[in-house]
């Protein structure tokens, strides 16, 4: 008699499985021969590399610091190349791309429009080539029998002062390809109090957006966000695990802070190879998201940035069912969770789980019982 619970999916299932990404950087996902290109076409002669393996292995070394300043380091040669049209165009559509290959169903993808205007693009020039560039890049998706939609997420720097400036940016462009606002950079020194103004603005205007807390800094990050600035959903989020206390007899005792968070159902941006690279976790093991899975917080699964961490969502996915022998099922889990708390009208998010996301882990899952019952009977079953 064959078990009922699917087993550990395999590479491929995990790969062709519907995921749902709402932590990725625009900056942050180049790929390298891209890098290379656009370096030659605008004079940019500082890359450390000039092979594409040899340029992406430096980007994954680089960012691989155990430090968050030095990892994000890394993004002036991504910037230095991104500040023309055409350059954010094609990296907005390879990335479209790029998910849609990796079998993401719907994505929310972030940058900084103020870090794209060197050689004279206007803020919204910016955001309208981004556009251009996903709604090409879901175009070709289509074409090779796959389909993405991507939303965009206008990022503000933490260091900076044009926070409210680009949250009314993202504000005139949320019935065009924008589906909410972020702050992001290094947490210590730079809290999102600073951007208050901003925050104010944006729930006066009834608009969604994430907070950059709780992963290089810790649960002051965290509360600042959500109870200063109304944050919708924390990014990273992952040091909300300095507010769980595990027993030696296993009894887990949640802080106010924590039990807030799993209480609200605050979605949690986890980006588990990142956390690592950025010393919020030292393993993959000892990763906060095998408790707070357990623990059913709104935990969801992301990549940060797929250049630097060298990760796709599927590879995000095998390291975890690696670690922790998550199943189909679960995969299941952590994508509905996602889903729920994209930026989206709530019919688009449930169409997207009743139409795409439990029918696809549905097949997935009757391939694997398929392929159980003919190791187990030998032979294959008749169909009616």
């Amino acid at each position: 008699m064959t078990s009922q619970t699917p087993d550990i999916p395999t590479a491929d299932q995990i790969r062709r499985a519907p995921k749902v990404l709402l932590h990725d950087h625009l900056d942050g996902g180049l790929r390298p021969g891209t890098i290379i290109d656009l370096a030659d076409a605008t004079g940019y002669t500082s890359l450390p590399e000039r092979e594409p393996d040899k340029l992406g292995i430096w980007f994954r070394e680089a960012a691989d610091s155990g430090s968050l300043e030095r990892y994000l380091e890394t993004f002036a040669h991504t910037c230095a190349v991104m500040q023309t049209r055409e350059a954010l165009v094609r990296v907005a559509a390879e990335c479209a791309e790029d998910l849609a290959e990796d079998g993401v169903v719907y994505a929310e993808v972030r940058y900084a429009p103020e870090q794209h205007l060197e050689k004279g693009l206007t803020l919204e020039e910016v955001v309208e080539a981004v556009n251009e560039g996903f709604r090409l890049g879901e175009r070709r998706a289509r074409e090779s029998g796959h389909r993405i939609r991507v939303g965009a997420l206008l990022t503000a720097m933490r260091h900076a002062a044009r926070a409210l400036e680009i949250a009314e940016l993202a504000n005139r462009y949320r019935d065009n390809g924008v589906v909410g606002f972020d702050i992001a950079g290094a947490e210590a020194g730079f809290p999102p109090t600073r951007h208050l103004d901003a925050f104010e603005y944006l729930k006066r205007e009834n608009n969604h957006f994430t907070i950059h807390a709780g992963e290089a800094f810790g649960l002051p990050s965290i509360w600042q966000a959500l109870q200063w600035c109304g944050a919708d959903r924390l990014g990273h989020g992952v040091r909300i695990i300095d507010d769980i206390q595990v027993a030696e007899d296993g009894t887990v005792t949640l802080g106010r802070l924590a039990a807030y968070v799993r209480d609200k159902r605050v979605p949690l941006e986890l980006c588990p190879t990142s956390n690592l690279q950025t010393g919020a976790a030292a393993s993959y093991a000892e990763h906060p998201i095998g408790l707070l899975r357990s623990l059913h917080f709104r935990a969801t699964v992301n990549t940060d940035n797929r250049l630097m961490s060298g990760t796709s969502m599927s590879r995000e996915f095998e390291l975890l069912t690696e670690t922790f022998g998550y199943t189909l099922d679960d995969m299941q889990w952590f994508t509905v969770n996602a889903m729920k708390s994209a930026f989206i009208p709530f019919d688009e998010r449930l169409a997207m789980i009743s139409d795409v996301i439990k029918p696809g882990y549905a097949e997935l899952k009757s391939e694997w019982l398929f392929r159980q019952t003919v190791t187990t009977s030998g032979s294959v079953p008749k169909t009616p």
